[in-house]
Protein backbone atom coordinates (compact mmCIF):
# COMPACT_ATOMS: atom_id res chain seq x y z
CA UNK A 1 0.00 0.00 0.00
CA UNK A 2 1.15 3.57 -0.52
CA UNK A 3 1.22 6.34 1.82
CA UNK A 4 -1.48 7.78 0.67
CA UNK A 5 -3.28 4.43 1.08
CA UNK A 6 -2.38 4.10 4.42
CA UNK A 7 -3.17 7.82 5.91
CA UNK A 8 -6.66 6.99 4.28
CA UNK A 9 -7.43 3.94 5.93
CA UNK A 10 -6.08 5.38 9.34
CA UNK A 11 -8.74 8.15 8.66
CA UNK A 12 -10.95 5.75 8.40
CA UNK A 13 -10.40 3.52 11.18
CA UNK A 14 -10.40 6.92 13.55
CA UNK A 15 -13.87 7.59 12.18
CA UNK A 16 -15.02 4.32 13.40
CA UNK A 17 -13.53 4.55 16.77
CA UNK A 18 -15.11 8.35 17.10
CA UNK A 19 -18.31 6.86 16.20
CA UNK A 20 -17.82 3.92 18.44
CA UNK A 21 -18.15 1.68 15.94
CA UNK A 22 -16.66 -2.08 16.80
CA UNK A 23 -17.40 -3.86 13.78
CA UNK A 24 -16.78 -1.20 11.23
CA UNK A 25 -13.77 -0.62 13.12
CA UNK A 26 -12.55 -4.19 12.86
CA UNK A 27 -13.52 -4.95 9.51
CA UNK A 28 -11.30 -1.99 8.27
CA UNK A 29 -8.16 -3.60 9.83
CA UNK A 30 -9.04 -7.35 8.61
CA UNK A 31 -10.61 -6.60 5.25
CA UNK A 32 -8.85 -3.44 4.22
CA UNK A 33 -5.72 -3.77 6.34
CA UNK A 34 -4.46 -7.54 6.66
CA UNK A 35 -6.63 -8.69 4.02
CA UNK A 36 -4.83 -6.73 1.46
CA UNK A 37 -0.91 -7.57 2.43
CA UNK A 38 -0.71 -4.44 4.66
CA UNK A 39 1.77 -5.82 7.39
CA UNK A 40 1.11 -6.57 11.29
CA UNK A 41 3.78 -3.97 12.37
CA UNK A 42 2.16 -1.34 9.62
CA UNK A 43 -1.29 -1.99 11.16
CA UNK A 44 0.15 -1.50 14.93
CA UNK A 45 1.74 1.40 14.50
CA UNK A 46 0.69 3.25 11.17
CA UNK A 47 -3.40 2.89 12.13
CA UNK A 48 -4.25 1.50 15.53
CA UNK A 49 -1.30 3.91 17.23
CA UNK A 50 -1.39 6.54 14.90
CA UNK A 51 -5.26 7.40 15.24
CA UNK A 52 -5.01 6.55 19.28
CA UNK A 53 -2.71 9.24 19.09
CA UNK A 54 -5.18 11.56 17.67
CA UNK A 55 -7.63 10.28 20.19
CA UNK A 56 -5.58 11.17 22.34
CA UNK A 57 -5.15 14.96 21.38
CA UNK A 58 -9.01 15.18 21.09
CA UNK A 59 -9.42 14.33 24.63
CA UNK A 60 -6.56 16.60 25.61
CA UNK A 61 -8.04 19.29 23.35
CA UNK A 62 -11.63 18.72 25.34
CA UNK A 63 -12.82 17.71 21.56
CA UNK A 64 -14.20 14.29 22.98
CA UNK A 65 -15.10 13.43 26.03
CA UNK A 66 -13.34 10.93 28.52
CA UNK A 67 -16.26 8.61 27.77
CA UNK A 68 -15.97 8.62 23.60
CA UNK A 69 -11.57 8.55 24.49
CA UNK A 70 -12.75 5.22 26.15
CA UNK A 71 -14.95 3.86 23.85
CA UNK A 72 -12.42 4.43 21.49
CA UNK A 73 -9.66 2.85 22.90
CA UNK A 74 -11.37 -0.58 23.85
CA UNK A 75 -12.03 -0.81 20.05
CA UNK A 76 -8.13 -0.71 19.48
CA UNK A 77 -7.41 -3.49 22.34
CA UNK A 78 -10.31 -5.19 20.42
CA UNK A 79 -8.12 -5.06 17.13
CA UNK A 80 -4.49 -5.63 18.84
CA UNK A 81 -6.55 -8.70 20.19
CA UNK A 82 -7.47 -9.69 16.68
CA UNK A 83 -4.46 -9.58 15.54
CA UNK A 84 -2.05 -11.14 17.60
CA UNK A 85 -3.20 -14.44 16.35
CA UNK A 86 -1.51 -13.84 13.33
CA UNK A 87 1.63 -12.14 14.39
CA UNK A 88 4.46 -13.65 12.95
CA UNK A 89 6.95 -15.21 14.93
CA UNK A 90 10.53 -15.28 14.79
CA UNK A 91 12.14 -18.38 16.64
CA UNK A 92 12.36 -18.11 20.16
CA UNK A 93 15.43 -16.16 21.59
CA UNK A 94 15.72 -17.57 24.77
CA UNK A 95 15.39 -14.42 26.35
CA UNK A 96 12.22 -12.98 28.63
CA UNK A 97 11.42 -9.38 28.70
CA UNK A 98 8.84 -8.12 31.54
CA UNK A 99 6.83 -5.02 30.16
CA UNK A 100 4.24 -3.37 32.87
CA UNK A 101 2.94 0.71 33.13
CA UNK A 102 3.82 2.07 36.37
CA UNK A 103 1.21 2.18 39.72
CA UNK A 104 -1.76 4.50 38.43
CA UNK A 105 -0.78 4.63 34.24
CA UNK A 106 -4.39 3.28 33.02
CA UNK A 107 -2.86 3.86 29.44
CA UNK A 108 -1.91 0.50 28.38
CA UNK A 109 -1.73 0.64 24.54
CA UNK A 110 1.53 1.27 23.52
CA UNK A 111 3.14 -0.79 26.08
CA UNK A 112 0.90 -3.74 24.30
CA UNK A 113 2.00 -3.11 21.11
CA UNK A 114 5.70 -2.96 22.44
CA UNK A 115 5.06 -6.56 23.91
CA UNK A 116 3.37 -7.72 20.46
CA UNK A 117 6.99 -6.38 18.99
CA UNK A 118 9.26 -8.09 21.86
CA UNK A 119 7.06 -11.25 20.90
CA UNK A 120 7.12 -11.02 17.26
CA UNK A 121 11.36 -10.54 17.34
CA UNK A 122 11.57 -14.28 19.20
CA UNK A 123 11.24 -12.84 23.15
CA UNK A 124 9.40 -14.80 25.33
CA UNK A 125 6.83 -11.29 26.89
CA UNK A 126 5.59 -11.07 30.23
CA UNK A 127 3.01 -8.38 29.73
CA UNK A 128 1.81 -7.02 32.90
CA UNK A 129 -0.91 -4.30 31.53
CA UNK A 130 -1.70 -1.37 33.57
CA UNK A 131 -1.60 0.11 36.62
CA UNK A 132 0.99 -2.29 38.61
CA UNK A 133 2.05 -1.04 41.67
CA UNK A 134 5.34 -0.62 42.62
CA UNK A 135 5.96 -3.57 45.05
CA UNK A 136 3.95 -5.96 43.38
CA UNK A 137 6.28 -5.28 40.26
CA UNK A 138 8.78 -5.84 42.27
CA UNK A 139 7.60 -9.07 43.90
CA UNK A 140 6.83 -10.24 40.32
CA UNK A 141 10.46 -9.24 39.34
CA UNK A 142 11.67 -11.20 41.94
CA UNK A 143 10.19 -14.39 41.11
CA UNK A 144 10.20 -14.67 37.61
CA UNK A 145 13.68 -13.29 36.86
CA UNK A 146 13.12 -12.03 33.06
CA UNK A 147 16.21 -10.32 31.26
CA UNK A 148 15.10 -6.65 30.79
CA UNK A 149 12.09 -5.28 32.60
CA UNK A 150 10.28 -2.25 30.44
CA UNK A 151 8.55 0.56 32.11
CA UNK A 152 6.08 2.32 29.98
CA UNK A 153 4.45 6.14 31.56
CA UNK A 154 2.12 7.82 29.06
CA UNK A 155 1.05 10.34 31.80
CA UNK A 156 4.06 13.23 32.96
CA UNK A 157 1.83 12.91 36.67
CA UNK A 158 3.57 9.53 36.99
CA UNK A 159 6.57 10.15 36.72
CA UNK A 160 7.00 9.91 40.36
CA UNK A 161 5.47 6.56 39.91
CA UNK A 162 8.26 5.73 37.96
CA UNK A 163 10.91 6.59 40.73
CA UNK A 164 8.88 4.39 42.99
CA UNK A 165 9.13 1.23 40.64
CA UNK A 166 12.48 1.81 39.48
CA UNK A 167 13.55 1.96 43.25
CA UNK A 168 11.60 -0.81 44.32
CA UNK A 169 12.69 -3.16 41.23
CA UNK A 170 16.67 -2.41 42.11
CA UNK A 171 16.16 -3.08 45.52
CA UNK A 172 15.73 -6.95 44.80
CA UNK A 173 17.52 -6.99 41.37
CA UNK A 174 20.32 -4.09 41.40
CA UNK A 175 21.35 -6.21 38.03
CA UNK A 176 18.77 -6.00 35.91
CA UNK A 177 18.67 -4.36 32.67
CA UNK A 178 15.68 -2.02 32.62
CA UNK A 179 14.57 0.34 30.09
CA UNK A 180 11.70 2.58 29.90
CA UNK A 181 9.45 4.51 27.71
CA UNK A 182 6.28 6.85 26.90
CA UNK A 183 5.08 9.73 26.09
CA UNK A 184 5.36 11.12 29.52
CA UNK A 185 9.23 11.55 28.16
CA UNK A 186 8.56 14.12 26.48
CA UNK A 187 6.94 16.36 28.60
CA UNK A 188 9.31 15.35 31.33
CA UNK A 189 12.99 15.13 29.59
CA UNK A 190 15.72 14.10 31.13
CA UNK A 191 13.91 11.90 33.86
CA UNK A 192 15.85 8.54 32.33
CA UNK A 193 19.24 9.62 33.04
CA UNK A 194 18.09 11.11 35.75
CA UNK A 195 17.36 7.29 37.15
CA UNK A 196 20.08 5.35 34.75
CA UNK A 197 17.31 3.93 32.69
CA UNK A 198 17.68 4.01 28.91
CA UNK A 199 14.71 5.70 26.82
CA UNK A 200 13.79 3.29 24.07
CA UNK A 201 10.15 5.16 23.71
CA UNK A 202 9.83 6.16 20.10
CA UNK A 203 8.54 3.21 19.04
CA UNK A 204 7.94 -0.23 19.60
CA UNK A 205 10.19 -1.00 16.54
CA UNK A 206 13.46 1.09 18.67
CA UNK A 207 12.57 -1.05 21.74
CA UNK A 208 12.89 -4.39 19.94
CA UNK A 209 15.89 -3.40 18.12
CA UNK A 210 17.55 -2.20 21.26
CA UNK A 211 16.32 -5.33 23.39
CA UNK A 212 18.20 -7.29 19.94
CA UNK A 213 21.67 -5.22 20.78
CA UNK A 214 21.69 -6.05 24.36
CA UNK A 215 21.34 -9.58 23.83
CA UNK A 216 22.97 -10.19 20.27
CA UNK A 217 20.31 -12.20 19.19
Amino acid sequence: MTTDTIEVLRQAYLRAQLAGNRREALRLIVDEGLMRGLSIPTLHLDIIQSAQVEIGRLWQENHISVAQEHLATAISQLALSHLYRHLPRDPANGRTVMLSCVEGELHELGARIASDFLEMAGFDVRFLGANVPAEHLAREVRESKPDLLALSVTMSYHVPALRKAVTAVREVEPLLPMAVGGLAFTWAPGVEAELGVPFFGKDARELVAAACRMFEV
